[in-house]
């Protein structure tokens, strides 16, 4: 564990005054008075719930030796021989604070940041497994995984970003473990300035995947949602360094095209891909599906669009999806993805023309490794293996998600498809009435429950969906066509006493998460898990056997 003096901490921070003597050496930089221990640096945020301000003379009890504040009228709380230095405000300082702390690991590695509404995750692991398959010494931090030396390890946080504490010490163990490439999910969250979570974090590279409706509850309006992603493209602009990969060569998309050290990667069949384009004066390649099936949920390229990556004739299966790969160059190659959704294929293109930028290779010289892609934990995952019909579960939470979705899930459902899901508490109020009226364009039965409902009442939650499955579909019955069960488990149960041969269950929403949160915190769930013990106790699978010896 690193440590520095105060003095040197606050060398890159803006500061309003500092009151109290000494320049303690900091031994670790806490935000959360009950982590403080002796010789940390207490930094008291004022948060969206808690106010850390509140805990300042607990943090000193536990040996804080100095505190950072946006509010000096928090000093009468800290003793003369603490010192309390007052910034404008407190996350920005944090951020600054803990990137020096761990001497500015972001400059040591090539970063790729990967942001959107959907296929963050996937677009992020993808990147990771080339680069890996191309010999590069890689690390990532995901909504799902966080890979710092050799291995993945669950994100122990429910935050897809992690505080920039966190982060900076995260990509210090992969500067430690000599690691090359950081890929880090950003999220909008943590590219705001709001949190500033990112804003000392040095990227090389931005990649853009989609935007759809989303977090309209912290960012207020869908014009400062789209705004905070671009921050991650305005972020190459920032003192950028040397012209080239990290193979040694010119970064450059397709063989012989040398291209700057920064570049911008974006789906140009999203309408905002241009927006996130114009936010940089750093070049941007561009990626698209040409002729996608029909149904598949995904926006074709615009004709007038030039691609320096490409996919066409896709052609989707339950167990995998073949295309024909294409390059500005005019070379192409036939590949299987071996994971279903034609929306896997946008991420695919994404990562490895990433890859191929970062490292000076062709995208057709690292597409080997797209047949042994391994999906991400929650997406697409089949429960159960003795049913007369199919139980799914998978993380899609927005509309934009399930209308990707469903189609893939249609085309291998003889019978109905059960949807069940809900929406977040304290989150985006205006996606939940879409949601439902996606599923009911989709579904022909939808199980309306708890899905992380957090402070807000869960009935009022469900009953906006439930609006939203009324004004698309007037004629469905409430107990008929769809169900209104707030307990989860219990709601699954009834999803499966009700499917019959041939149907498909999709679990929505939780995924790889391990607990819904309510107004009393968070309980522990495993979505695949409880539904095999459902199918369990509904004769359809024999309980797991214990080894004996």
């Amino acid at each position: 564990m690193p440590a520095k003096r105060l003095s040197i901490l606050l060398s890159e921070t803006e500061t309003t005054e500092i009151r109290g003597s000494g320049d303690p050496i900091i031994t670790s930089i806490r935000y959360d008075s009950r982590a403080v221990t002796k010789g940390s640096l207490f930094v008291a945020i004022t948060g969206f719930h808690v106010d850390g301000h509140d805990y300042i003379s607990d943090a000193i009890a536990r040996g804080a030796a100095a505190v950072v504040a946006e509010r000096p009228e928090t000093a009468g709380a800290v003793p003369p021989d603490v010192p309390l230095v007052v910034v404008p405000r407190s996350r920005p300082a944090l951020s600054s604070i803990a990137a020096v702390f761990y001497d500015h690991p972001s400059r040591d590695l090539l970063v790729i940041g990967v942001t959107g509404t959907d296929g963050k995750s996937s677009t992020v692991a993808f990147i990771e497994q080339i680069l890996t398959a191309a010999g590069f010494r890689t690390g990532l931090i995901s909504t799902v995984t966080v890979k710092t030396g050799d291995t993945l390890e669950k994100n122990p946080n429910r935050q897809s970003t992690p505080e920039a504490v966190e982060l900076q010490s995260y990509l210090a163990d992969m500067r430690t473990a000599g690691k090359e490439v950081a890929v880090v999910e950003a999220t909008s969250h943590g590219l705001s300035a709001r949190t500033s979570r990112l804003a000392d974090v040095d990227f090389d590279l931005a990649v853009f995947t989609n935007l759809s409706h989303e977090h309209l509850e912290f960012h207020g309006s869908f014009e400062q949602y789209r705004d905070d992603k671009a921050n991650l493209f305005r972020a190459l602009d920032r003192a950028p360094r040397g012209g080239e990969g990290i193979g040694g060569r010119a970064a450059g998309a397709s063989g012989g095209k040398d291209r700057p050290g920064r570049f911008a990667v974006v789906n140009a069949g999203d309408e905002h891909g241009e927006y996130m384009a114009g936010a940089t004066r750093h070049p941007t390649l561009r990626y698209g599906i040409s002729d996608e099936p029909a149904g598949s949920g995904l926006l074709r390229a615009a004709p007038t669009a030039v691609l320096e990556l490409s996919a066409r004739a896709v052609s989707p299966g339950i167990d995998g999806t073949s295309f024909t790969l294409s390059d500005d160059a005019g070379n192409s190659r036939s590949l299987r993805l071996p994971m279903p959704g034609v929306f896997q294929v946008e991420n695919v293109l994404a990562a490895l023309l990433a890859a191929a930028g970062a490292t000076g290779r062709s995208p057709l010289e690292l597409a080997d490794a797209v047949e042994t892609l391994v999906p991400v934990e929650g997406r697409l995952v089949p429960v159960g293996r003795k049913t007369p019909f199919a139980v799914v579960v998978d993380y899609a939470h927005t509309p934009n998600s399930y209308e990707k979705l469903f189609p893939i899930i249609r085309a291998s459902t003889p019978g109905r498809i059960i949807a069940l899901f809900g929406s977040a508490g304290e989150r985006d109020i205006e996606k939940r009435a879409l949601q439902g009226a996606v599923a009911a364009r989709h579904c022909e039965l939808i199980v309306l429950c708890d899905e992380d409902p957090r402070g807000e009442e869960p009935e009022a939650i469900l009953r906006a969906i439930e609006e939203g499955i009324n004004a698309a579909d007037p004629h469905r019955r409430k107990g008929e066509g769809y169900l209104v069960i707030e307990d989860r488990r219990t709601a699954i149960r009834a999803a499966v006493d009700r499917a019959e041969p041939g149907d498909t269950i999709v679990l929505l929403g939780k995924g790889h998460e391990r607990s819904i949160i309510y107004a009393d915190g968070p309980r522990p769930w495993n979505e695949a898990e409880v539904a095999l013990e459902v199918l369990i106790e509904a004769g359809y699978e024999q309980p797991r056997q214990e080894a004996t010896t």
